[in-house]
């Protein structure tokens, strides 16, 4: 696989993280400021911004500020573009945080989930664990709240905010049906490549790649031909940076992760890698995939049987699809319209969505 040159980017994409982490940052001390003079409970805007704080790519928000530059030939990035990209960053903490309860999860980022770190605070109580998910579904919900105080703070003009709220809509809209999908086939894996694909699509692709780009460039007021060109990079990155993501959850080190690498399994996802597994399996692979795969007691040992059939069965056919994915999406950059600062800079974000170990 040939690879661009990316040990340095023209725009410093470092610079626009912390610009966004600055943002939360101050917002999220505005807020426990005022718990702390209404005397409401401090924890809950303590506990968001450690779950913010503990880790995480940003990706949303780097793209959502990169759609801007693909937009406005002028690269200059105005305060209230970097306040809506770090919007999606608060409404991607709330998809976390219920994400998390749904998939029962002890750990996020290498620390615990918004939930049992609720519940090991809260050890005094009858039912802790109880109160743990209950109060991470508020604090999950709340940061929804905030997202949405951010966007609507971020100093925006009538027609962006106008622009913002419509692809907004799409992409809330879009990630609450892949999550539904996702429920819907967990436990209940088939060799059902494109309904695997399907949850991809409306679970990553709008919402972690197509929707931040086409943001970003909204504020700038992009041309049609603009938001094509991004769509046409970001179907196959974000196809590409689930299928990732889904090697990780099976054969991903949890000390580089931050996560299990049993829940997929135990749970039973019906991702692609298991659809294709079952699809390619003998009888006898078949009927242990099927055994093991979505057994709740299932252990390292057990584990280790599913990923030595995988690695047979479907690890390459998933590998090579990150690949034709990966060029896919470099090669939609080669005509795209955009500033050649910009295609450098989604040429690097593409290369680490297919390098990356966590």
């Amino acid at each position: 696989m040939t690879t661009y040159a990316t040990d340095s980017a023209p725009l410093d994409l470092a610079a626009i993280r912390e610009r966004v982490d600055a943002v939360l940052e101050e917002f999220l001390e505005r807020k426990a400021s005022v718990c702390s003079r209404l005397q409401l409970p401090g924890e809950v805007a303590d506990v968001l911004h450690r779950f913010l704080f503990a880790g995480g790519k940003r990706l949303r928000p780097l793209l959502c500020v990169l759609g801007w530059h693909a937009a406005d030939n002028e690269f200059g990035l105005p305060e209230p573009v970097v306040r809506v990209a770090a919007s999606l960053e608060m409404f991607h903490t709330s998809i976390l945080v219920h994400d998390d309860i749904i998939d029962g999860s002890d750990t996020r980022r290498d620390q615990p989930t918004v939930h049992r770190a609720l519940a090991a605070a809260h050890r005094e109580r009858l039912d802790p664990d109880r109160f743990g998910i209950h109060a991470a579904i508020i604090l999950g919900d709340l940061a929804a709240v905030w997202s949405a105080e951010l966007l609507h703070s971020a100093g925006l003009t009538s027609h962006q905010l106008a622009s913002a709220i419509g692809i907004l809509d799409c992409m809330r809209t879009d990630v609450m049906y892949g999550q539904y999908l996702d429920m819907l086939t967990t436990g209940l894996p088939t060799c059902d490549l494109e309904l695997a694909m399907k949850i991809i699509r409306y679970k990553t692709v709008a919402y972690t790649c197509e929707r931040p780009l086409h943001l970003g460039a909204s504020l700038a007021d992009a041309q049609p031909h603009i938001l094509t060109a991004l769509s046409a990079y970001a179907h196959p990155l974000g196809e590409a940076f689930q299928l990732q993501d889904d090697l990780l959850g099976v054969y991903g080190n949890p000390a580089m992760t931050g996560k299990s690498n049993l829940e997929d399994l135990r749970d039973g996802k019906h991702t692609a890698l298991v659809a294709i597994g079952l699809k390619n399996a003998d009888p006898k692979q078949q009927e242990q995939l099927r055994i093991l795969i979505g057994n709740s007691r299932l252990n390292e040992s057990c584990a280790a049987v599913c990923r030595d059939i995988l690695t047979v069965t479907a690890r390459p056919k998933i590998d090579a699809m990150i690949r034709t994915r990966w060029s896919e999406a470099q090669h939609a950059l080669n005509k795209a319209p955009f500033p050649p600062t910009v295609i450098q800079a989604l040429r690097y974000v593409a290369d680490a969505v297919v390098a990356r170990n966590k």
